[in-house]
């Protein structure tokens, strides 16, 4: 079964076709970094009109040659201007060639990733249905734990409270003046410089009881608005400040709340692996810490193909090969959700 996955949540163009939720015989990406890189961040406004101008170029691209049997579009959660181009251009493409339609929320296709292989390459094993699995969705506009009874069946059990990881290695690579996207150029200074001699700066671990918490465990949530705080006190207070070093303590500290939160979730069920997905899961020291998590609990890890990890169709494609709870008649009445809770 060949489906078009088309994702416009944020700030990527994005189609491809899947074939039987594993096998990627397209995957075309117009990326607007450059679009945004003079605000330090996404603006609404551009990215849905930049979507507009390029979300016909981009489906044309991705469905060259390809027979298509449904179509599958981002519904949410995300930026709902941006999100509202491909909800609208998936319901009209999926009318005129007269296959269903499946909406997929955005969080669920990122924890599909790591089954994801390009064509001619070696198959990579496909989801167990009745194993229990731990996911980590960490993004620039994610970061959720998220228990998997059996995959499908998805939970959240812990999460950022404020920022995302991403949100967060941005905003601190604007203050440092390293420009945006701040994630790539964190992780090179940070791999450069090292491990030794950080600052000590807070891991974010908010106190139990509080309100944003809604009723989960703080042991598995994550704030990261008092490690930005305590960034610019420190950049306000060292007038004469090593960079490289500031920046390595600065992942560090994200890396290690990450990996506290998630040797914690790890404990709760026995897991057959952990499932990571995002544009976060790039992150070089993430990746070796994760590992070492995992090793520590016996536990797999899972993450995806580097080109998979930013947001891209082939996810949503694939994902909707295994979730069609919401295909035909009630996606094509669904709105965008920019709020919309994975589960």
């Amino acid at each position: 079964m060949n489906i078009l996955g088309i994702e416009t949540s944020c700030d990527e163009t994005a189609a491809a076709v899947v074939k039987d939720g594993a096998e990627v015989l397209s995957n075309v990406v117009y990326t607007q970094i450059p679009l945004h890189q003079p605000y330090g961040g996404v603006v609404p406004e551009l990215a849905s009109r930049a979507h507009v101008e390029k979300i016909r170029e981009v489906i044309g691209a991705a469905m060259a040659g390809q027979n298509v049997d449904a179509v599958a579009v981002t519904y949410g959660p995300g930026l709902s201007p941006a999100l509202l181009v491909g909800l609208n251009a998936a319901k009209g493409l999926a009318r005129a060639l007269g296959v269903p339609l499946i909406a997929i929320n955005h969080i669920e296709a990122h924890l599909h990733t790591p089954f994801l292989y390009d064509s001619g390459s070696p198959k990579v094993p496909p989801p167990e249905p009745d194993v229990p699995y731990l996911g980590l969705a960490i993004s620039g506009g994610h970061t959720n734990w998220i228990d998997m009874e059996r995959y499908g069946t998805y939970r959240t059990i812990g999460q950022t409270l404020d920022d995302a990881a991403g949100e967060a290695f941005d905003k601190a690579a604007k203050l440092l003046g390293l420009g945006y996207p701040g994630g790539p150029v964190v992780d090179r200074i940070a791999r450069e410089y090292g491990c030794a001699n950080l600052i000590a700066f807070p891991k974010g671990r908010p106190r139990e009881g509080v309100s944003a918490l809604a009723g989960l465990p703080a042991s598995l949530c994550v704030s990261f608005s008092g490690l930005k705080t305590a960034l610019l006190r420190y950049v306000e207070s060292h007038p004469d400040i090593e960079v490289p070093q500031v920046v390595a303590s600065y992942q560090e500290a994200i890396v290690q709340a990450v990996a506290d939160r998630t040797r914690s979730a790890l404990k709760l069920r026995d897991y057959r692996a952990l499932i990571v997905g995002g544009g976060v899961s790039l992150n070089s020291r993430l990746r070796a810490v994760l590992k070492a998590v995992c090793a520590e609990a016996h536990v797999e890890l899972k993450l995806a193909l580097p080109k998979y990890c930013g947001d891209n169709g082939a996810m949503v494609a694939a994902l909707a090969y295994y979730r069609q709870n919401l295909a035909g008649e009630k996606a094509m009445r669904l709105d965008a959700a920019p709020s919309l809770e994975i589960g």
